[in-house]
């Protein structure tokens, strides 16, 4: 095995040459012709580096405040507004065929691919075979998944919706717009642009797709929002209990105020979160919210996603501030600081004003430097500032 490959790689029991070749009944089972396999895997290597990303801690924790700060930034906010402007036709239409609100369906896209600007992205996206191909040989905990997908992969080249150089994505193998694993993409996937063939690659089959998946896999409502912020001043916290479902205007019989304007949907059933406590934004959520999760199983990331959309279409942040939380970088500050980091050393992958991995890597590392803690990696005010400082 290569050296630093990982301990999972390290527990295959043959090489991956021979572990090709011994999968190719596995395919022919499948429906996958040789010719197929002989183009996908004769020059196929295994891509090494998914062990280490698949087994190690995150490389950064974020406070929520943090992680909605930075997915919900300025740039990402300009680059939204764009894309909704510019495919406002296609989102009318999703909504009418589908029931999913714009909003929904922009929060996913621009949390999955940044609204595209990701999906040909070489520092995000990598060939899927190399990426699933080496998972399937020689990761153990959850072989059977990997190799099942590797065969999905398989069978979009079969039925000619794409070539095995067209087929790049995460580490995972999640491709696309809003990042299809391989089984969504044959199960789940429509031709929405009628081109007469599905792919996530595809603006149109991707937006698409996903409401489909959030209808069929999340239960996705039409015509209710995926919730509302609300106040519970007063209200001991056990009432947010995630598990209880009352509807909205039992909820406000209970105490629960929204934080701006007036409640709607009251016959809507909802659950009540307060992601940091009573003193933090809370909200009653329903099923779209659910729904959004269903996406991916983390309460940040559906709140994100959520949020971001509404953002996107006009709406205001949350009304009552994070505790110990701070105001997002603008645009000009998230630019200043990559400016700043870059000329002292700290390589930010561009001035952009978006903040990648590679952006939080060189704020970590600067951190690291100066003495600033958390070295967190998070863009913050204080970074800002002892970067002017010339610290």
């Amino acid at each position: 095995m290569l050296a630093g490959s990982g301990a999972f790689a390290q527990s295959a029991k043959q090489s991956f040459p021979a572990w090709v070749e011994g999968f190719r009944a596995r395919a022919r089972a499948r429906g996958i012709s040789d010719a197929v396999y002989d183009r996908v895997t004769r020059t196929l290597k295994p891509d090494m580096s998914v062990f280490a990303k698949e087994s190690a801690q995150p490389e950064f924790r974020e406070e929520l405040w943090q992680y909605l700060n930075r997915r919900i930034s300025e740039w990402r906010l300009v680059t939204g507004r764009a894309a909704a402007k510019k495919h406002a036709a296609l989102l009318k239409r999703l909504e009418a065929d589908y029931g999913v609100a714009p909003d929904v369906l922009l929060g996913l896209w621009g949390m999955e691919s940044a609204f595209g600007e990701l999906v040909d992205d070489p520092d995000h996206m990598k060939p899927v075979f190399a990426s699933l191909g080496a998972l399937a040989w020689g990761e153990p905990r959850r072989r059977k998944y990997w190799e099942t997908e590797f065969l999905n992969a398989l069978v979009i080249v079969q039925r000619g919706w794409a070539t095995p150089e067209e087929m790049r994505g995460s580490w995972a193998g999640a491709m696309g717009h809003t990042q299809w694993m391989p089984e969504v993409w044959l199960n789940v996937g429509t031709d929405f642009d009628g081109d007469g063939r599905i792919s996530p690659y595809d603006v149109d089959d991707a937006l698409a797709g996903s409401a489909i998946y959030l209808i069929k896999r999340g239960r996705y409502q039409r015509g209710i929002p995926w919730g509302f912020e609300v106040t519970m001043a007063g209200l001991p916290d056990k009432l947010a209990d995630a598990r209880t479902v009352r509807t909205v205007e039992v909820w406000q019989g209970l105490g629960v105020k929204p934080a701006a304007g007036r409640f709607a949907y009251p016959k809507a059933s909802a659950r009540l979160w307060a992601p940091v406590g009573t003193d933090g934004p809370c909200f009653l959520l329903t099923q779209n919210f659910y729904a959004v999760k269903s996406y991916n199983p983390s309460m940040n990331y559906a709140l994100a996603v959520c949020h971001l959309g509404d953002r996107v279409l006009g709406d205001p942040p949350f009304k009552t501030p994070f505790p110990g939380g701070e105001r997002a970088l603008t645009l000009a500050e998230v630019q200043e600081v990559q400016k700043r980091l870059t000329a002292a050393g700290f390589d930010t992958g561009g001035t952009d004003g978006r903040v990648g991995n590679m952006t939080m890597r060189a704020v970590r590392n600067f951190q690291e430097k100066v003495g600033l803690a958390p070295a967190d990696g998070y863009a913050s005010l204080d970074v800002l500032d002892a970067l002017r400082k010339g610290r």
